[in-house]
């Protein structure tokens, strides 16, 4: 028999969650987000469960020749833009729409031998001051994109660093006003910004971590009356039980000593399958349907679980790491990171099944 260990990908979740999405945007256009292999999801495996989305966004010019040779028509954005300057043929030959955030980008756009004129959008830095062009020179760039033959349609992009928290969107979205930029299609909105801030939603929005589930602040009660259901589950079950006197280690490095006579089970996952290994004492886990929590260090291949709170669990019995039960972002939160980094995370030796 197989390991325990699985993870469950529920495909009616995608449909759920972008429907809850079209509701907070209204008549603003959807990218679905699907970078990073959609969020460790697998974007083979999910990705004909969005096809009502107005398009798709992501990074890797192979996923995106992935989606056209599946038979995808619509839009596909390239978050990052092109890299080198022959990977145009390629925006060409599949007509993808690329991000242009750069000086040298957009010479190679106007250079570029294409046999049709492709659609970008023109990333402004507003903030964040990771990509895109300053406020400064950015009406300067637009005009210059807008005299470039190899150019169809030019759209202002813009991401917002603190969407999802207290500092909010406003400064940012000052910015963008001031540039008095209304002529051009506005594509601003990250996950934090569709949910919080519905005067930034323009043209299209770009959700990513709220189609799986999770919480863009990376805080699960931030969500919770949203709607926005967990895509992926992460199960596995009890391998070995333990009765452990008062004063008993548990684990690597002896970092948990029993309080109390306490019954302890062996769960089979560990930092080798995708769970944190700085989830600390406490992390929650549920173990045949009742929350208890994790004791000691996690290793490789194991963790530890207090039995206290769920007396009739043995050998065998039901242990959900994540998903329905148990948001992800509780799990992250405790561990000191975020939900996308554990769904992003899970490892390839995790069999996953769909549903």
């Amino acid at each position: 028999m197989p390991r325990p260990i699985l993870a469950t990908i529920h495909l009616d979740v995608f449909r759920h969650n972008l429907a809850v999405i079209r509701q907070k945007v209204g008549n603003s256009k959807i990218w679905s987000v699907v970078k990073a292999n959609a969020y460790g999801h697998g974007l083979d495996r999910i990705w004909q469960s969005l096809k009502q989305t107005d398009g798709f966004a992501l990074l890797d010019m192979n996923e995106a020749i992935y989606l056209r040779e599946q038979g995808w028509q619509g839009p596909i954005l390239l978050l990052e833009g092109f890299f080198k300057v022959e990977d145009l043929q390629i925006i060409n030959q599949y007509d993808l729409t690329t991000t242009v955030q750069s000086h040298w980008q957009l010479k190679a756009v106007e250079e570029a031998e294409l046999d049709k004129p492709i659609d970008i959008y023109l990333k402004l830095n507003s903030g964040m001051n990771r990509l895109g062009f300053t406020p400064d020179e950015y009406p300067q760039i637009v005009s210059m994109a807008n005299g470039i033959k190899n150019i169809n349609s030019v759209t202002l992009m813009t991401h917002f660093a603190n969407s999802d928290n207290e500092i909010g969107v406003d400064g940012q979205f000052t910015v963008v006003n001031r540039l008095n930029m209304n002529s051009l299609p506005h594509c601003l909105a990250n996950s934090g910004a569709v949910l919080w801030h519905p005067q930034t939603h323009g043209d299209w929005v770009r959700p990513g971590i709220i189609l799986y589930g999770a919480s863009p602040s990376g805080k699960w009660r931030d969500i919770a009356d949203v709607g926005l259901r967990p895509a992926m589950s992460l199960k596995s079950e009890i391998i070995a039980v333990h009765d452990l006197a008062k004063g008993e280690n548990i684990g690597y490095g002896s970092r948990y000593t029993t309080q109390c006579m306490t019954r302890v089970g062996t769960v089979a996952c560990g930092y080798a399958d995708g769970y944190p290994r700085h989830a600390p004492t406490g992390t929650p886990i549920i173990v045949d349907g009742i929350r208890t929590r994790l004791l000691g260090a996690i290793s490789m291949d194991m963790m530890s679980v207090d039995l206290t709170p769920c007396p009739l669990a043995t050998i065998g019995s039901s242990v959900e790491l994540w998903g329905e039960k148990l948001p992800v972002d509780e799990v992250a939160e405790s561990a000191g990171t975020i939900g996308y980094e554990l769904l992003c995370a899970l490892a390839r030796r995790v069999p996953v099944v769909v549903e």
